[in-house]
């Protein structure tokens, strides 16, 4: 119960990755509030069965793309929570583009993945500040990918997006320093249900790539989070890999 009185935004809280998230930090005493954009049920759902009579867990209307109404989750975290310790920007969309197939890259998920990825986490984080600040120990944390490095991924501006969240993740640490660390976290391919969606050919040679043999869970994301926000204090405008290796082969 390390992060008991701590208060935590999972944006895309209720997705796969969100979810684990969102689990590891209310075991740890945390009070979470699981973002969403247009999964409100699950959000509620998700809420509701984290546990912990001492949190105030709930589901938070957060539309990374859209300033005014993050402008009012702010508003609405200040009054019924009082304060914001870590934000986890877990939110993202994409589609399978095979890279070759440029034409097929169209402008609308072009727009639509550099809106979500690149000024939805810029935007959260601008509207979150200072309540991050108030605290003087915020900390925030990019969901990204080793796509980002490796250049494959589920299309070219889903690895190109999250390059730029690497980047901007070291320029808010420097901007936000001292009273807000920025992270990154950066998986490869997780083990979720959207993944279970997979054929078992390509999981089975993506983890024969990969040096521990295993794909990466969404509780080894958050426990991530939670190693940032109570050992490691002096880590800021890091990426970290959690990806079982998978980047160095």
């Amino acid at each position: 119960m390390e992060l008991e009185g701590k208060v935590a935004l999972v944006t895309g809280g209720a997705g796969g990755i969100g979810t684990g998230i969102c689990e590891v930090l209310a075991e740890r005493g945390c009070t979470v509030l699981v973002g969403y954009h247009r999964s409100a049920q699950d959000a509620a759902a998700l809420a509701a069965r984290l546990g912990n009579s001492q949190a105030r867990h709930a589901a938070l209307a957060v539309p990374v793309t859209d300033t005014a109404a993050l402008a009012q989750a702010a508003s609405r975290i200040a009054a019924e929570q009082g304060r914001l310790d870590i934000l986890v920007n877990c939110h993202g969309t994409t589609r399978f583009v095979p890279a070759a197939d440029l034409d097929a890259l169209d402008d609308e998920l072009i727009d639509r993945v550099l809106a979500t990825h690149v000024r939805g986490t810029f935007a959260t984080v601008r509207a979150l500040r200072s309540l991050l600040v108030a605290g003087g120990e915020g900390l925030v944390v990019n969901i990204s990918s080793i796509g980002a490095d490796l250049a494959i991924g589920s299309n070219i501006m889903y690895c190109a997006a999250k390059a730029a969240v690497n980047t901007m993740t070291k320029s808010l640490a420097l901007a936000l320093a001292p009273a807000i660390r920025v992270v990154a976290l950066s998986p490869g391919l997780v083990e979720t249900e959207a993944a279970k969606q997979f054929e078992q050919s390509f999981k089975d040679a993506h983890i024969a790539r990969t040096p521990l043999k295993r794909l990466a869970t969404p509780r080894d994301l958050g426990q991530s989070v939670v190693a940032l926000a109570t050992l490691m204090t002096a880590v800021t405008g890091e990426i970290i890999a959690v990806d079982a290796g998978r980047r160095m082969a």
